[in-house]
C-alpha cells in the first residue's frame, strides 16, 4: 500500500503548496500555490485564501495536505490557532492556553472540500496542538498523525514541548495520544515532518537549536541520527529558520527540504538533496534566490503535494493559474 508521498498515480504534473501568510486579517486561513517545477510558485485564487475556518480560534496555521494511501481521497490538517484574533503573540500565552484540537478537511479531487471538522488530539494536561502532520503507517493500514503539545514538567517547574502521535483510519477518531518524540521535560522539539523514502523514513524537527535529521525503518521503531542543517555545511540552526518540511521532485530521485528563514522574515528556502540519508553533504545543495521563486505572498509554516497532471489542470483550471 501507498505511503502519503507514494502515490497509486504517479505524480507527474507539478506540485501543490498549502500554506497561512501570517498574523494578520485572514492571513491565519489556508492559501494554495502552483509549481510545475516544485521551485517557482504561482499563487492561487488572486492570493485570496482558499480554505477558511470558523471552528475553534477561527484561524488556522501549519496546514499539512496528504494524500489518502487509498487512492479516492485527500485531507487537510492544520493549527488551530489564530493569533490575530488573539491580539498577538504577548497578549496570551499559548503555548498554555491554546486549542488542543486540530481542523481537518476532506476532499476527493482537491478543488471541492468539505466543510471543515474539529478533533481534539492532545492529552488534557497539554496546553497545545501544534503543527500536526500525518503520514500513512503501512504496518496497520491507518495514519500516524503527530504533533507538537507543551507538558508541565513533573515537579511544576517549566514546560516543555514533545511531539506526540495518534492513529487514526478516517481523521475523524482518533487513539489515545503518546509520546512520540521528547527531548527532556523542560526542553522543546516541534515542527517535526516525516517522508518515505524506499524502505526508509526520514524526519526533521527543530530541536537542541537545531533542525536535526533522523532516519528509521519504522515509524514507531527507533530513530537514529543523520544529520543537522549546520552540520551539512549550511550553517543554519533552529535560530535561523523553522518549519521544515519534505517533499519529493517528480519523476527523479531528487528531494527537497523547504525551511522558513523566520529570523530575518526572508520566507522559505529551499535545500535540494539526492540522497536525504548523506551525512557529509556532499549530495545537498543551498539554492540561490535566482533558482527559485514563491510568488508574492510570503508563505509561511507549509505543505507540498506532488501532482498528476489532470490534478495540476484542475487546480489551475478552478483557481485561476495559468498553465
Amino acid at each position: 500500500m501507498a505511503s502519503s508521498q507514494t502515490f497509486n498515480r504517479k505524480p507527474d504534473g507539478g506540485y501543490l503548496f498549502a500554506h497561512f501568510i501570517g498574523e494578520q486579517e485572514d492571513g491565519e486561513q489556508i492559501y494554495f500555490a502552483l509549481s510545475k517545477d516544485g521551485l517557482n510558485w504561482e499563487d492561487l485564487n488572486g492570493n485570496k485564501p482558499i480554505l477558511y475556518s470558523t471552528l475553534g480560534e477561527r484561524g488556522v496555521r501549519d496546514p499539512y495536505l496528504i494524500r489518502g494511501a487509498h487512492g479516492d481521497k485527500f485531507y487537510m490538517i492544520a493549527t488551530d490557532l489564530c493569533i490575530y484574533h488573539r491580539g498577538g503573540w504577548t497578549a496570551t500565552e499559548p503555548t498554555v492556553t491554546g486549542s488542543r484540537s486540530i481542523v481537518i478537511w476532506e476532499s476527493s479531487d482537491l478543488a471541492n472540500w468539505s466543510e471543515p471538522w474539529m478533533a481534539e488530539v492532545a492529552a488534557v494536561e497539554s496546553g497545545c496542538a501544534w503543527a500536526p502532520e500525518a503520514i500513512y503507517n503501512e504496518e496497520e493500514d491507518n495514519y500516524l498523525v503527530f504533533w507538537a503539545s507543551s507538558r508541565d514538567a513533573v515537579d511544576g517547574n517549566g514546560r516543555g514541548m514533545h511531539v506526540y502521535y495518534s492513529l487514526t483510519r478516517d481523521f475523524r477518531t482518533f487513539t489515545d495520544a503518546e509520546i512520540y518524540i521528547t527531548t527532556g521535560e523542560r526542553s522543546a522539539i516541534l515542527d517535526t515532518t516525516i517522508i518515505k523514502v524506499g524502505s526508509t523514513y526520514y524526519r526533521a524537527s527543530c530541536a537542541k537549536g537545531q533542525i536535526i535529521i533522523e532516519s528509521s525503518k519504522r515509524l514507531l521503531g527507533e530513530w537514529k541520527n543523520v544529520s543537522t542543517l549546520e552540520s551539512l555545511g549550511f550553517g543554519l540552526t533552529s535560530r535561523d529558520v523553522e518549519g521544515p518540511a519534505f517533499y519529493k521532485f517528480n519523476g527523479i530521485d531528487q528531494w527537497g527540504l523547504i525551511v522558513d528563514q523566520f529570523a530575518i522574515e526572508g520566507g522559505y528556502l529551499p535545500l535540494i538533496t539526492t540522497d536525504i540519508g548523506d551525512s557529509t553533504g556532499a549530495s545537498w545543495r543551498r539554492l540561490t534566490n535566482e533558482d527559485y521563486c514563491f510568488g508574492q505572498l510570503k508563505k509561511r509554516h507549509g505543505s507540498i503535494l506532488p501532482l498528476t497532471q489532470s490534478e495540476f489542470e484542475l487546480m489551475a483550471a478552478k483557481w485561476g493559474a495559468r498553465k
